[in-house]
C-alpha cells in the first residue's frame, strides 16, 4: 500500500485496531499506525496533513 491507497489503509486500520475510536486519534499517532501496517510500503516523507485527514475520514466511515 501507498499513501494514496486511502480506502485500503482505512480498512486495514479498522481490522488492525478494532477497539480504537478513529475520531480520537491524533495525526502523529495515525501516521505511526499506518507506517506499522504490514502491507504498507511507502516513503514516510510523502505523507501530509491532507492525506492523514483523508485516511482518518475513511477510517471513521469504515468503523460505522
Amino acid at each position: 500500500m501507498k499513501w494514496t491507497d486511502i480506502q485500503d489503509i482505512a480498512v486495514a486500520l479498522a481490522d488492525t485496531h478494532p477497539d480504537v475510536d478513529p475520531t480520537q486519534v491524533r495525526f502523529t499517532a495515525l501516521r505511526d499506525m499506518v507506517l506499522a501496517l504490514p502491507d504498507f510500503n511507502d516513503d514516510p516523507k510523502h505523507c501530509g496533513e491532507k492525506i492523514l485527514e483523508a485516511i482518518q475520514q475513511a477510517w471513521i466511515e469504515e468503523a460505522e
